[in-house]
């Protein structure tokens, strides 16, 4: 959630509208917003008057009856009651614009940073680098796609996961399994020194995933449980943060970097048919997520540390990849900032997004009230937060798999994976 004292100075206001114009927000829904904002601290100064009002009155029928007043405190009392009955009114009232506030300010997006390009969609992204690509060593030799190579060699089944859970769904076998088991243990062992390996639920409760961003009137991605409110995860990430929300974590604990593993799950509405073969887009998919609280004044410097530990597995890893910032209009809802990381995949011809690297400054950690105090003291403050994914497998396995392949078929494995997966080649 934004800082709602922005949309209550007119100074402030312009800037918060001029950033959120440029991440395409209905300009009515921003004037409205700050209408209802203005109302509920209307709402708010006059309950407060009301019933400091009515507590004087209280205190003063207590007086009269003391010193023996009585009469005097009865006509008080019976303008106290009418006292009272204003005051429910304009509790009312104030309970009706904080619930309108709340409704409309949960639809507002973060504020994307001035830093981020200007542009309404994608096509306006901008790279930043390219690392490990070179056009040529492709234009000798034919790719095959990686379902192709993966189903000759019977290490994924698309037929038989149609079967138990429909489209977007992938059975990996054998050395397809461990290719993939392996990628979890090796984003893992990568990031171990920096981040806290934690273990989490994988279902979380609306409030802890509604305080993320993840679930909000624009995204109907998340999975909802029939018969209880819980929802499985989308992303790590979301249980990462539920965990801090609502403590007040001391500055010399901070940056608190963690990580997961966990499987993920989405909708992918509107996705069918669309870049859907293989391990190209998933329901259900394994990932290694890492986030980092930090102070606000380090988010851009612990910004660039997580980029280039997300990095760092795809170079382990030897695939060619390149770094996307995202323009303002591409942003999503909760990051102010996002770098996207794509390896081009030579079977697909395409360049495949593996990670997003996103700053989401204080938006999580005030719907969510995860705080710091100072060392020397003071009052708590916002915590900033930042999140990437160190490791998501369905396109990094695909990638491999392309880049792997060889005449006879088989699949060379990196050889930072053949630890993790037992064997230099996937033959089956």
């Amino acid at each position: 959630m934004i800082d709602p004292r922005l949309l209550l100075d007119d100074a402030t206001f312009a800037e918060a509208s001029r950033r959120l114009a440029r991440k395409g927000v209905d300009p009515r829904l921003v004037e409205d917003t700050r209408a209802a904002a203005l109302t509920r601290r209307a709402a708010i100064a006059a309950t407060d008057e009301a019933r400091r009002d009515t507590n004087a009155g209280s205190t003063e029928v207590g007086r009269l009856l003391r010193e023996g007043h009585s009469a005097e405190a009865g006509a008080l009392r019976s303008a106290l009651a009418e006292r009272r009955a204003r005051l429910e009114g304009l509790e009312s009232e104030r309970r009706q614009a904080e619930e309108r506030f709340d409704e409309l300010v949960a639809r507002l997006p973060n504020l994307p940073a001035d830093a981020a390009p200007d542009g309404a969609d994608a096509s306006s992204n901008r790279v930043v680098r390219v690392h490990g690509y070179d056009a040529g060593a492709y234009e000798d030799r034919s790719f095959r796609p990686h379902w192709e190579v993966a189903e000759d060699l019977g290490v994924m089944d698309s037929e038989r996961a149609a079967k138990l859970s429909g489209a977007m769904f992938e059975v990996l076998r054998g050395g397809g399994a461990r290719l993939l088991r392996g990628l979890v243990n090796l984003g893992l062992d990568l990031h171990r020194d920096r981040y806290q390996e934690t273990v989490v639920p994988h279902m979380v409760r609306t409030e802890v995933i509604e305080r993320t961003g993840h679930l909000t009137k624009f995204d109907n991605q998340a999975y909802r449980l029939r018969d209880d409110e819980l929802w499985l995860l989308p992303t790590a990430e979301v249980a990462l943060m539920g965990l801090a929300q609502g403590e007040i974590l001391d500055e010399a604990d901070l940056p608190r970097r963690t990580m997961a593993y966990s499987v993920c799950w989405r909708r992918e509405a509107g996705a069918a048919g669309r870049d859907t073969r293989g391990l190209q887009r998933l329901h259900e998919f394994h990932k290694v997520e890492l986030v980092s609280l930090c102070t606000p004044e380090a988010s851009d410097g612990e910004l660039a540390l997580l980029l280039g530990d997300c990095e760092k597995a795809l170079q382990v890893l030897e695939l060619p990849y390149r770094v996307v910032e995202l323009c303002a209009g591409d942003l999503t809802f909760s990051a102010s900032r996002v770098f996207d990381l794509e390896v081009y995949a030579p079977g697909v011809d395409r360049w495949l997004e593996v990670s997003s690297v996103s700053l989401i400054t204080d938006f999580q950690a005030r719907r969510g009230q995860i705080r710091f105090r100072r060392s020397g003291g003071g009052a708590v403050e916002l915590v900033h937060s930042l999140n990437g994914s160190g490791l998501a497998t369905p396109r990094v396995w695909a990638a491999i798999v392309e880049h792997g392949q060889q005449e006879d078929g088989t699949v060379r494995v990196p050889a930072a994976l053949v630890p993790y997966v037992g064997a230099e080649v996937i033959a089956g």
